[in-house]
């Protein structure tokens, strides 16, 4: 690895899990990117011609994914250690993707923390709740707002927030992640919202359970064989980049439990559909929205 953070080996052969879809000329920023889901989503864009700089607080670890990345696809990739949480670390680390990269096409909020462990609210550790709560909001906000001027400036762009089912239904035993991850779609339908017209889609992207490091310590996963294939995320968000799903920006999908080839031939979406709202109870339920 050169001493400016890029790598570009050549390594044979590709893994099998790649289906080979051209989107060079496309730069990617993958926040979380050494490893877990977003390792695998650099690899993924990687193969495909993307020059993927993946950002994340470990530098080492970064740096050796990122080459193991290049060594594998013979992609473009780019270390950018930083804590997403740190406005003048993501300001930093931004300026210097654009200025070595060029400006971003594509960018994934995939970095976040998880509950220590499985108690309810008020015997967490108030610190590391709110750590987690900062993780996924306070990072997609400062990522966001350092990419999204760029984007707006070119009319072009795509940013896919990592979503859960657990935003959807709190967890009692995940209360901050819950927490985090209903916050985060807020971010996406705010976002969307405020983007419309400009070219620039965001969308929320529910991996399903994947096996990592992060799922592999949470006790209501202890046990678990059924893992979602990784290679469904790179898939969903492969088709995001090449504007398969723009009338979905705003919107939840679901890797595991969505089909892209179904989802692109959708037209005519309503304001509510697979977005955040509160159901009546009842036909006489006299609150309205």
């Amino acid at each position: 690895m050169r001493s400016n953070g890029w790598a570009g080996r050549v390594r044979s052969p590709l893994p099998a899990w790649c289906r080979v879809v051209d989107l060079g000329g496309q730069v990617a920023l993958v926040t979380g990117a050494s490893a877990g889901i977003g390792r695998r989503l650099t690899e993924g864009l990687a193969v495909r011609g993307v020059t993927v700089a993946g950002v994340a607080r470990g530098g080492e670890r970064l740096t050796r994914a990122m080459a193991e990345v290049a060594d594998v696809t013979g992609g473009r990739t780019l270390a950018v250690p930083a804590d997403v949480t740190d406005r003048a670390a993501v300001e930093a680390a931004m300026a210097r993707v654009q200025e070595e990269c060029g400006p971003i096409d594509l960018l994934v909020n995939n970095a976040g923390l998880v509950d220590a462990a499985e108690v309810s609210l008020w015997e967490a550790d108030p610190d590391q709740w709110w750590d987690v709560v900062e993780s996924h909001v306070r990072g997609a906000l400062l990522v966001s707002r350092a990419v999204v001027p760029t984007m707006v400036a070119r009319s072009s762009g795509s940013i896919v927030n990592l979503a859960s089912g657990s935003g959807l239904r709190a967890r009692p035993e995940y209360s901050a992640y819950s927490v985090a991850k209903t916050g985060l779609m807020r971010i996406t339908e705010a976002l969307a919202g405020s983007l419309a017209g400009t070219g620039v889609r965001v969308f929320d992207l529910a991996p399903g359970v994947v096996e990592t490091d992060m799922t592999r310590s949470m006790a209501m996963w202890r046990g678990k064989t059924d893992w979602t294939d990784p290679d469904l995320v790179v898939r969903w968000v492969v088709a995001i980049a090449e504007g398969q799903l723009d009338q979905w920006s705003g919107r939840f999908l679901h890797a595991a439990a969505d089909n892209v080839d179904v989802l692109a031939r959708v037209d005519g979406l309503n304001d509510d559909a697979r977005r955040l709202r509160l159901c009546e109870w009842g036909p006489e339920d006299t609150f309205r929205r």
